[in-house]
């Protein structure tokens, strides 16, 4: 068992008998991992080049145009070979209807007709812009599989997301789940051709070989019954057969239609669970030692792992629900279930920088930031009573008001509290009595020029209304932008601000007015106690 004593919760028993919940705290208050990714947006577009490329066969095997080859040609683009002329120009005339983000250009090879799609530059940003979302979405679910409070995933430029996780102990766990992308992908086995032949260079055009966990070779057809993108749900579990590790799979309409019409019409054959994984591999010499770049840092590469869990007989049609066996452990079951569960990432990310910040160094900041709110306020009482006497106690009222509405306000929205929150905290309490500054000086003047005190109090606020609403509203309006266009602790200095703007113009406008009124309303004055 693993005790984190900084994570036993602080909030009063009193408090927590009434469900009050205590306010999130962020990375650099409670203390946690901060990760930053970046998308390699290049496995997303291969996958949509072989999405465009199975389209293509269906789509012309549908019109009856007859075809040699089609592959894959470079980065970005596909190659078809014809037997004459006039198949390619009914394959363009179709590509065209149906592809029109396709370019396509003609060429001749051997004799033969050629005729090359090329990904736009549109089509590659928006493949680009979905991968990232997809991610992003995948992150957000495997982080809410880690049960982490109020984590934050934000997007930083065009292919980097930033995560950080509150309070998290077991970084490398979350590394690991956060930067895998693993999926399962099943397909029928090829027993229709022999395998040693495949090994010896026959491969046939519609099958691959893989491997299992065995490293034993086994062929498989490349048509893709599907993938983990239809899994709906999937739960580790124990076999109760013969004990062993097993992961439940729940599939999507589209998913269990597949599932049943490709199972129900091959029964007795075997279908293969294969895994698929990419990941970051030091790279070695001959005696096993990593290799170090000129920086001194591990030379790491990208392998990809595809592996066959397991190929069994299709016993009877399946549907919408079945069970995945051939598993090492009971962990890897669970690891193998929450990445289902959270969804494939669409394109792999690295981690280029990881932070952490321990509860401590958190501690530490929450006690810094508490004594510099302790301090500004402090000094803007002690100036607003030297400054304006009797009215500067009714200022310093509305002020430790303003402090108490804006940390319940913050509390109310679960709004997590970072350094820069604070920060904005204690910007909000020298701000907080700008108001009030405007409205006493209008006083002044007011019985400067013979008026009434009574006269010049109700002059005062009301001449100076004007003005505290313009200059509230402009910074209200630059708080807004740096949330809208800000990272994570400029977002949470712009929140914090945003209330405390709000909380100001309340306490300083209608708390002293009517603490004014409860005061000296009704009274005949002959001056005024400022």
């Amino acid at each position: 068992y693993t005790v984190a004593l900084n994570l036993l919760p602080a909030t009063p028993a009193w408090l927590r008998a009434l469900d009050a919940a205590p306010m999130f705290l962020g990375l650099d208050l409670r203390g946690g991992v901060h990760f930053l990714l970046q998308v390699d947006a290049t496995t997303a577009i291969k996958r949509q080049i072989e999405s465009y490329i199975s389209d293509l066969r269906s789509s012309m095997r549908k019109e009856k145009i007859r075809y040699l080859t089609v592959n894959q040609q470079g980065d970005r683009g596909i190659e078809i070979k014809f037997r004459d002329q006039a198949e390619r120009e009914k394959a363009k005339a179709l590509i065209s209807k149906e592809q029109p983000e396709l370019q396509l250009s003609e060429a001749d090879r051997d004799g033969k007709p050629l005729l090359k799609l090329t990904l736009t530059e549109k089509t590659l940003r928006e493949i680009r812009k979905s991968a990232l979302e997809q991610n992003m979405t995948a992150l957000r679910n495997r982080v809410n599989e880690l049960g982490v409070a109020e984590p934050i995933i934000q997007q930083q430029g065009d292919d980097r997301i930033v995560i950080q996780l509150p309070g998290v102990q077991d970084t490398a766990k979350a590394k690991e789940i956060l930067g895998r992308t693993a999926t399962l992908e099943m397909y029928l086995v090829d027993e229709e051709h022999d395998v040693a032949g495949a090994l010896a260079g026959r491969v046939p055009p519609g099958s691959r070989i893989y491997y299992d966990r065995e490293k034993r070779p086994i062929l498989l057809k490349k048509r893709l019954i599907y993938s983990g993108s239809n899994v709906v749900d999937a739960s580790a579990g124990i076999d109760t057969r013969d004990g062993g590790p097993v992961v439940h799979i729940t599939l999507d309409a589209q998913g269990a239609k597949k599932n049943s019409k490709v199972t129900g019409a091959n029964i007795g054959k075997r279908m293969a669970v294969v895994y698929l994984e990419h990941r970051n591999i030091t790279k070695r010499d001959a005696e096993g030692n990593p290799l170090l770049d000129e920086n001194g840092h591990e030379i790491r590469e990208r392998k990809k792992i595809e592996e066959v869990i397991t190929a069994p007989n299709i016993l009877d049609q399946l549907g919408k629900r079945f069970q995945i066996q051939g598993l090492d452990s009971v962990e890897e079951a669970r690891d193998l279930s929450l990445l289902l569960r959270a969804g494939a990432l669409a394109a792999p990310v690295d981690i280029i920088e990881e932070r952490t910040i321990g509860p401590s160094l958190g501690q530490d900041n929450i006690n810094q930031g508490f004594r510099a709110v302790m301090i500004g306020m402090a000094a803007v009482l002690f100036f607003m009573v030297l400054v304006y006497k009797g009215f500067g106690l009714v200022a310093d009222v509305a002020l430790v008001l303003n402090l108490v509405l804006l940390v319940a306000v913050l509390s109310l929205f679960q709004a997590t509290l970072t350094l820069p929150g604070i920060a904005g905290i204690v910007l909000t309490v020298g701000m907080a009595v700008d108001a009030n500054v405007l409205i006493f000086e209008r006083i002044r003047e007011e019985l400067a020029n013979g008026n009434s005190p009574q006269a010049s109090i109700h002059a005062g606020y009301d001449r100076a209304l004007t003005t505290i609403i313009d200059a509230n509203v402009t910074t209200l309006i630059a708080a807004i932008v740096l949330f809208n266009f800000g990272t994570g602790p400029i977002k949470g200095f712009a929140i914090t601000l945003s209330i405390g703007i709000i909380t100001s113009m309340f306490t300083a406008i209608f708390v002293t007015r009517a603490i004014v009124n409860l005061w000296l309303g009704g009274r005949r004055l002959k001056k005024l106690p400022i």
